[in-house]
């Protein structure tokens, strides 16, 4: 006979085994919905072509208590370019990288111990051009919420996670004033987050801030709390417009068929 106890232990169990069962078709729901917004806005090889040293990020998703947050890196202080800042994982393409998803998912194993079999790719984004002229392909990934990154000492001092929201609803938030290489005055987004886990602040700009920025506009379909320079009715169009706009600016010999 099972004893009461038993029996209450089982029941227990099942709960559990429901609530467990119960977040795990959240997180597919918070998922899937994710990936269906990222598709439409895959441009895949579109700007391969531009004539630009090539470089890419990895943005790695993932679902965590209910809600899509986004992994980040500290650059290394023994790094001699942008030691101590934030960026995602990434570099600059190697000649052995098939593609910009390549060079993301290599960047990403040496960078924090994420090996590309731990990542499903979804997508590649509009890219950015960094300051020193490098065409810079974002490419969003998921991954999932159990990865415990491995920092390479060499490249990386820490890792951690921001809620995806935090991009278009954010508690501290700038613009910073910048001159483009064309002498066009212009602004970059800048965000602090204050780290719970951590207890610290960390800064989030530039060309980082900015694909933070357009991944959340993609998701959400939300207008953020400040301002952005994409008409968010059109977003693919004018998120492409503005990038070539950009290009064309800095290399006027350039074409801009893409």
């Amino acid at each position: 006979a099972v004893s009461p106890q038993d029996r209450q232990l089982g029941c227990v169990g099942k709960m559990a085994a429901l609530r467990d069962a119960e977040d795990e078709r959240g997180r597919r729901s918070i998922k899937d919905k994710a990936k269906i917004s990222l598709r439409k806005y895959d441009v895949g090889n579109k700007f391969s072509h531009l004539p630009l040293a090539k470089a890419s990020v990895l943005m790695p998703l993932m679902v965590k208590d209910g809600k899509l947050h986004v992994l980040f890196t500290v650059r290394s202080m023994k790094l001699r370019r942008s030691p101590g800042e934030v960026c995602f994982p990434g570099g600059k393409s190697e000649p052995t990288d098939r593609d910009e998803i390549a060079t993301a998912l290599r960047e990403a194993k040496e960078e924090v111990g994420l090996y590309p079999e731990q990542v499903e790719v979804i997508c590649r984004l509009v890219p950015g051009i960094d300051k020193v002229g490098s065409l810079v392909t974002p490419v969003v990934g998921f991954i999932e919420d159990t990865f415990q990154a491995i920092p390479n000492p060499d490249e990386v001092s820490d890792v951690f996670l921001v809620p995806l929201e935090y991009f278009i609803d954010p508690l501290k938030y700038m613009t910073l004033p910048y001159k483009r290489a064309d002498g066009v005055a212009s602004w970059l987004h800048s965000f602090v987050y204050d780290d719970p886990e951590r207890k610290t602040s960390l800064r989030i700009w530039g060309l980082t801030a900015h694909f933070a920025v357009f991944l959340a506009l993609v998701i959400f379909e939300k207008k953020p709390t400040f301002n952005i320079q994409y008409d968010l009715d059109n977003l693919i169009s004018s998120s492409e417009k503005s990038f070539m706009e950009q290009y064309m600016s800095l290399y006027k010999g350039g074409s801009s068929k893409l």
